[in-house]
């Protein structure tokens, strides 16, 4: 070994001891990777490409902290390639040009192939996207992009579909303490020698980073430096709450993790569970999203999913919106929670919806709608004598308030468009129905299907 492959690897050794405790875990092999069991079982696609050296471009999509960057050093290391990082968050056009040129240069020499690890691809534009469709055509590069977005949603299809996307997922609690026990026994690169984990600190910890693996490292590292400044050998719970100060909040406004929070908001309301309904909700607050859009999806919510079934559950919902901009956080927490206990406890009716596909459907697949003559304006003599307006009946002319005439379309006169639901409202809205559909000579609404 020569000087100066003496004074390389004690660069590489003294950059190795003052990185990160997450820098230094990195696993070295996919046999060292930990979670992620349905891309690294054997015969696994992911896991056969590395293995057998044959890598396409890829994606990989999933919430941080997952080891995207870690599989993606892995691919480079399975197939002796050159490992190129760019952050698109600071990379632009000029940067992706200058990569392929260099690979193309060692493709030339004879040096290999160049893997370009992309970190948060999705914040591309399509021209930065579109530069790199050349280098992934023509194989000059192998791409990994990394995304906590759906690729699907924000990658040109052009480079999405020259590429396999592989979803990576949170890791469940027993694998986060797996990693942070890798960290406490391995003296060299863990967190040292001196240095212990207590079990329940380590359970605390696997509970509250939501499955993020560099999050419960981050943690541990901070909580040993604090345990070391108190002259303890152990990391215990007061330490870890310390190095967390407050529980974390995996809850990205612009990511999945944002639409699966709010998916789960409206489904809790939907399913009349309030206590689910209150739990994700302020988990939303608490993580800074917009009550403006809590609020706006409390209001499509009171029409959709509650309707006629309370007719005042969309001025509940409402009114809540009108709160909040008149009042603002943190005081319009209690005007969205009042809402949103309100319309959880609502009967429930998609009969609003279904009403509003039905309608679509006549209007669209339907004889054309013509307006019968009597319901026409006769404002005009002219209009009266072609016998527009002639033979309407006011309804108030009836003490029922209901007279038979036609109102639909010709050729859609026994249109139901409407079926009530039957709970809160609109069973009462079921036995009036009945009345009038008998007046107007309707098919009887409850033959039909809801």
């Amino acid at each position: 070994m020569t000087d100066g492959d003496l004074f390389s690897v004690a660069r590489d050794e003294a950059r190795r001891a003052h990185a990160p405790l997450p820098a230094r875990m990195r696993p070295r092999s996919l046999d060292e990777v930990i979670g992620q069991r349905h891309l690294l079982k054997e015969g696994a696609a992911f896991r056969s490409m590395v293995e057998t050296g044959n890598v396409s471009s890829m994606i990989l999509w999933g919430p941080p902290g997952t080891g995207k960057t870690t599989l993606a050093r892995l691919v480079a290391s399975g197939v002796g390639g050159i490992f190129e990082q760019l952050s698109a968050t600071a990379a632009g056009v000029k940067d992706v040009r200058g990569v392929l040129a260099r690979a193309d240069q060692r493709l030339g020499e004879g040096r290999g192939r160049t893997i370009l690890f992309l970190d948060e691809i999705h914040r591309f534009n399509k021209a930065q996207q579109d530069a790199l469709l050349p280098g992934v055509e023509e194989g000059t590069v192998i791409l990994i992009g990394a995304t906590t977005e759906n690729p699907f949603f924000e990658v040109n299809s052009p480079l999405i579909s020259r590429a396999t996307v592989f979803r990576t997922e949170p890791l469940d609690a027993h694998d986060i303490i797996e990693v942070l026990d890798a960290a406490v026994s391995d003296p060299m690169r863990g967190i040292g020698s001196d240095m212990d984990l207590d079990e329940d600190a380590a359970t605390a910890l696997a509970k509250r980073v939501g499955g993020d693996a560099r999050l419960a490292l981050n943690a541990l590292d901070v909580a040993a430096t604090i345990a070391r400044g108190h002259s303890e050998t152990v990391v215990n719970l007061s330490a870890v709450e310390e190095a967390l100060q407050r529980r974390i909040i995996r809850y990205d406004r612009t990511g999945d993790r944002h639409y699966d929070v709010v998916s789960a908001f409206i489904k809790s309301m939907r399913g009349s569970d309030p206590d689910a309904t209150l739990y994700w909700l302020h988990t939303m607050l608490e993580a800074g999203e917009d009550p403006r859009l809590i609020a706006r999806r409390m209001v499509i919510f009171a029409s959709e999913d509650v309707g006629l079934a309370d007719p005042n559950a969309l001025t509940v919902a409402v009114s809540a919106f009108h709160a909040l901009e008149f009042v603002g956080l943190p005081e319009a927490a209690y005007n969205l929670t009042h809402a949103a206990l309100a319309l959880s406890l609502s009967p429930k009716s998609d009969s609003v919806g279904k009403a509003i596909a039905a309608a679509r459907e006549a209007v669209l697949d339907g004889p054309p709608g013509e307006v019968p003559p009597h319901l026409r304006s006769g404002a005009t003599k002219g209009d009266r004598d072609l016998g527009f307006g002639v033979g309407y009946v006011r309804p108030h002319s009836d003490p029922r308030s209901v007279v038979q005439q036609q109102y639909l379309p010709d050729g859609l006169e026994q249109a139901l468009l409407y079926h009530p639901g039957t709970t809160g409202a609109e069973q009462d809205l079921t036995d009036r129905l009945t009345k009038i559909d008998a007046i107007l000579r309707k098919r009887t609404r409850a033959d039909e299907p809801n």
